[in-house]
């Protein structure tokens, strides 16, 4: 296998965690999100017993979206971003 077919088995993973934490954990976690993404191009998420290091590149784009569903408040953030190398080798 070579290092391009690697790359693309790679680009087609997607996790899901759901978990019920007190709102001073969910504060933790994001906030331990920012720092990392905010620090460098690197970010672990703790997945609970094992950890996911992404590569982030220069340029991210944000969703912001809040629903109202009855008694039930969602707010999804996403963030998504290219992983193919810029021109001069960074990604992007």
């Amino acid at each position: 296998m070579t290092q391009r077919q690697r790359r693309s088995v790679v680009a087609d993973l997607e996790l899901e965690r759901k978990e019920s934490l007190s709102r001073a954990e969910a504060a933790k976690r994001l906030s331990a999100f920012a720092e990392a993404l905010a620090a460098g191009d690197k970010v672990e998420l703790d997945l609970g017993g094992t950890s996911l290091t992404l590569h982030v590149g220069d340029e991210v784009r944000t969703e912001f979206e809040v629903e109202v569903k009855g008694d039930e408040i969602e707010v999804e953030l996403e963030l998504t971003w290219s992983t193919k190398p810029r021109a001069g080798g960074r990604k992007t």
